[in-house]
């Protein structure tokens, strides 16, 4: 009986003890595993920053219309976070893009395109409730933020003044606010939040506003247990995104070919360590009811890292 309880406080004084490595390893003024496409809950430590940079290629080709359009966007997108206080975080989000529309008119090919610094995007997100024990933490942040016009807005080309959709920027002021919530232990992470986004109106166009659902599940696939001299952590990834935009409008009136709802699926990978995290995913529709002859995506690829210092 006594080697019993000897052995099972052996067992939870390991368990306390891998538990307390771990939160030192991905808790305060580390990395931690986190959504690839949208943000989290768990905080930035104190005057501390973090650097996300991502590359997306975003690919849409499925046209119904008949005019055979193909629309590629890559984006280079640049984010720092800074913690205010260990509640408070603030951060800045700066793409650099490139776009290209392909369409077919009167029988001839052409290419529409544009490069350059696309829209700024400032927020902040303040942690309301957290519940941390050994083993796990729950939190939750509310976030509010607006998009700025930094990016190009009346590009043209030999065809005349390019479309919205091709533009580097908008050229409005967006405002957008939402909700996140994070459960994290020892072996998974869960990360969901509701946001909305309200696009206004530049150049007699405003595009339709966004709501959208997200959701993350990270599970820890290596290593397997855990000890002492882990340099590293390897997480399967699954989000899904349930996206609705509202119709465009242009000149007051609505566009019946535009807005609608899309449901993504996205596996994905992400290696994580005390201070860095390299991830990846494509992102793939699996439901596109949108709206007339809306263009559909066909995939959304995401690579990138990021490092708290």
């Amino acid at each position: 009986m006594v080697l019993k309880i000897i052995d099972r406080l052996k067992r939870v004084i390991w368990r306390i003890g891998a538990s307390t490595a771990f939160f030192l390893f991905v808790g305060i003024g580390s990395a931690w595993s986190a959504p690839i496409t949208f943000n989290t809950a768990l905080p930035v430590a104190e005057d501390e920053f973090i650097f996300r940079q991502q590359f997306v290629f975003d690919r849409s080709g499925d046209d119904p219309s008949g005019a055979d359009r193909d629309r590629e966007v890559f984006a280079a997108v640049s984010v720092l976070g800074y913690g205010v206080t260990s509640d408070l975080a603030i951060f800045g989000v700066l793409p650099y893009v490139d776009k290209s529309l392909e369409i077919t008119s009167m029988g001839v090919r052409r290419t529409r395109d544009t490069r350059g610094i696309g829209d700024l995007t400032l927020f902040g997100r303040y942690t309301v409730f957290k519940d941390d024990i050994p083993g796990r933490t729950f939190r939750i942040a509310p976030f509010f933020g607006i998009e700025l016009p930094t990016g190009e807005d009346d590009e043209t080309d030999g065809l005349g003044r390019l479309p919205p959709s091709v533009q580097a920027g908008s050229g409005s002021v967006d405002p957008f606010g939402g909700l996140v919530a994070t459960y994290l232990s020892l072996d998974f992470e869960i990360d969901a939040q509701a946001s909305y986004k309200i696009n206004t109106e530049a150049n007699n166009f405003e595009f339709g506003d966004v709501a959208r659902l997200d959701a993350s599940f990270q599970y820890r696939l290596w290593p397997r247990s855990l000890g002492s001299g882990v340099p590293g952590f390897l997480y399967g990834v699954v989000e899904g995104n349930l996206i609705h935009q509202n119709k465009n409008r242009s000149n007051g009136a609505e566009d019946p070919n535009s807005g609608g709802t899309s449901l993504f699926l996205m596996p994905g990978l992400q290696y994580v360590t005390k201070r860095w995290i390299v991830e990846g995913g494509v992102q793939i529709p699996v439901v596109q009811d949108l709206n007339g002859t809306a263009l559909e995506k066909d995939f959304i690829v995401r690579f990138g890292f990021r490092f708290n210092f």
